[in-house]
């Protein structure tokens, strides 16, 4: 005849307030690092400008409902694009030309020299 006992886990004596403090102790270290990633997410500011600019080109391209459109699809192509920028430190490089010069009537550019 198998004559075996179940064993039970106990839990350790571990009062409420010691474990709220814990707790506690864990929400400051984690606002503690929040803290410090601030700086890095505030550089990652894209989207304001994504969506002015989306706004106007759908406006001028399809009236109220394309600036509508524009304006979200800005919104979240100006926030992958600055948080990506902002969190790893890609800048911006936009089109530079290397004379001083100005623009025609079709909007071409031409060089002074």
């Amino acid at each position: 005849m198998l004559k075996s006992k179940a064993k039970t886990a106990v839990l350790p004596d571990c009062s409420p307030h010691r474990l709220t403090s814990l707790l506690a102790v864990l929400a400051i270290i984690a606002l503690a690092f929040a803290w410090l990633a601030l700086p890095q997410l505030v550089h990652a500011q894209g989207i304001v400008r994504g969506a002015q600019e989306g706004a106007y080109e759908g406006n001028r391209a399809a009236g109220p409902v394309g600036g509508v459109v524009g304006g979200a699809v800005g919104a979240g192509v100006g926030g992958a694009v600055g948080a990506v920028e902002g969190v790893f430190g890609v800048p911006h490089r936009g089109w530079r030309h290397h004379c001083r010069g100005y623009r025609d009537g079709y909007g071409h550019f031409h060089c002074y020299r």
